[in-house]
């Protein structure tokens, strides 16, 4: 029953619609009628400008990490399963929520900072090569979606590699860490057929994101 509960609330907090509540509060608008439509920080940095964006992703990335590094302390516990089982458990929640929020009609963003929120409160170090591999790619040529797309893939060979260097890595992590990535990725695939059609929208330009 806890377990379940835990769920639910990491759920719900991943639901939170950040950019659509920024909208909404800073300009009296609906994120998800202007620029790409698209509920995520990206598009709120390209619409609302660059303070809003910057603070929406922030908060963002919050979400994740609080569902994973402080929610299931403060949840009640349960005898079958064990805290690693509990936290890994609430990020996932916390990124379908995101994702898929109840209160925007199951429509959310693409979980890149959510996601990002949930792995940095599993896997720090991890956590930062993936954030180096998104800035490299995504200033480096512009495409946010790419960088994004691009850490997901860096995301589970980094642990991986984390692992055989040091003394080694968390199987249940890196499941999660896998099917965080290729929930991302799936996320991108609309970005992913703009890219190969040369059609996608560089950052700072509006449009499709």
């Amino acid at each position: 029953m806890y377990f379940a509960l835990l769920l639910i609330v990491a759920y719900l907090i991943g639901s939170i619609p950040t950019s659509i509540i920024a909208g909404k509060v800073t300009r009296g608008i609906d994120i998800r009628e202007h620029g790409s439509g698209n509920p995520g920080a990206t598009n709120t940095f390209r619409v609302l400008g660059k303070k809003i964006g910057i603070t929406v992703g922030l908060i963002d990335i919050f979400k994740g990490f609080f569902a994973v590094f402080f929610l299931p302390s403060l949840m009640p516990g349960d005898t079958f399963a064990s805290e690693d089982i509990r936290r890994l458990s609430a990020g996932l929640a916390a990124v379908a929520g995101h994702m898929w929020t109840v209160f925007a009609g199951f429509r959310g963003g693409k979980g890149v900072g959510t996601s990002f929120g949930v792995i940095i409160g599993l896997v720090p170090l991890a956590s930062v090569v993936t954030l180096a591999a998104w800035c490299i790619l995504t200033f480096s040529t512009g495409y946010v979606s790419l960088g994004s797309i691009v850490a997901a893939a860096v995301l589970p060979v980094a642990i991986v590699v984390e692992g055989i260097l040091g003394d080694g890595f968390s199987v249940p992590v890196l499941v999660v860490a896998t099917v965080l990535a290729l929930l991302v990725i799936f996320r991108h695939r609309s970005n992913i057929g703009r890219l190969f059609r040369g059609e996608e929208n560089r950052f700072g330009k509006r449009g499709a994101s």
